[in-house]
């Protein structure tokens, strides 16, 4: 189960540019779990601010929410800073299953009954409504791989986001399967960043076969590697072949290979066989063979 961070402030609130003031302020390491729980009582402070969010839904409703430009979350979300050099800040909705947008549009927006850690660790504090339900389980933090391998979940317990509960999610740490509400919720976030995250890989599960079922990370990177190799000519070859011996991340290795056009690329698999992955090797060494 994600920390539950006790909540022994004295009841004060603050708005949401002073949470903002605090999380700039402070010498707080989003990869630091010890650190980045102690922020948790600015949040709860926030969560304690009953109108701010309505004013800034009424604000946003006024301006057609030209707010959310940059917001890529979808409906679910209301963004409440856009991420920075260590933080995001947002609302999260969770309609219940009677409410009248999962009626229309069914529960696959807001990533119900989908199990699935994150690759960054999070705040979240209880603001509206009873909360939304969550089966935890607990991900060694050291697995990883492709899908059909084995997950080793271990089942924590299901839970609720009840109003004011604060916790921290640790990234690839805790699993979670989340279940609507029984009436409309909202959940306050802080979302921690670093520049490395987006090469650090989100899974989903299959909780019943104890699987992953699905690497869910992409960067734009990865696309544009196979663009290149395809359009790019002898150049665009060039570069996702040096990629695909030389990039950090397996993921891009392995993304820059595959998106090699059809050819003759002994030399480039010669080199790849020795490569730190040992899937990426076992591959290389199969079309070696």
């Amino acid at each position: 189960m994600p920390r539950v961070i006790a909540d022994t402030d004295d009841g004060v609130a603050i708005t949401l540019d002073e949470l903002c003031d605090a999380l700039d302020a402070a010498s707080w390491d989003p990869r630091d779990e010890d650190a980045f729980a102690e922020m948790g009582v600015w949040l709860a402070r926030l969560g304690r601010n009953r109108t701010f969010l309505s004013d800034l839904a009424i604000g946003e409703l006024e301006r057609r929410f030209t707010g959310q430009e940059g917001n890529s979350y979808g409906a679910q979300v209301l963004m409440l800073r856009p991420p920075g050099r260590r933080y995001a800040l947002r609302a999260n909705f969770w309609p219940a299953l009677d409410d009248a947008v999962v009626r229309a549009g069914g529960t696959a927006p807001f990533f119900y009954d989908l199990p699935h850690d994150h690759n960054f660790s999070f705040l979240t504090v209880g603001y509206l409504g009873p909360g939304y339900w969550s089966d935890y389980y607990l991900f060694d933090g050291e697995s990883h791989g492709e899908a059909g391998d084995p997950a080793r979940l271990v089942f924590d317990e299901r839970a609720r986001l009840e109003p004011g509960k604060l916790m921290l999610y640790r990234a690839h740490r805790d699993v979670h399967v989340q279940l609507p509400p029984d009436s409309f919720s909202v959940s306050l976030n802080v979302l921690g960043y670093d520049r490395a995250q987006p090469w650090r890989t989100q899974y989903r599960f299959d909780v019943e076969r104890n699987t992953i079922a699905q690497a869910m990370t992409a960067t734009p990177s990865e696309a544009l590697v196979t663009i290149a190799a395809h359009l790019g000519g002898d150049a665009g070859i060039a570069l996702a072949a040096e990629l695909a011996v030389h990039h950090p991340h397996p993921r891009m290795r392995r993304t820059a290979r595959a998106g090699l056009p059809a050819g003759d690329h002994r030399d480039l698999d010669a080199r790849m066989a020795d490569d730190p992955d040992p899937r990426l090797a076992r591959a290389a060494r199969a079309r070696l063979r």
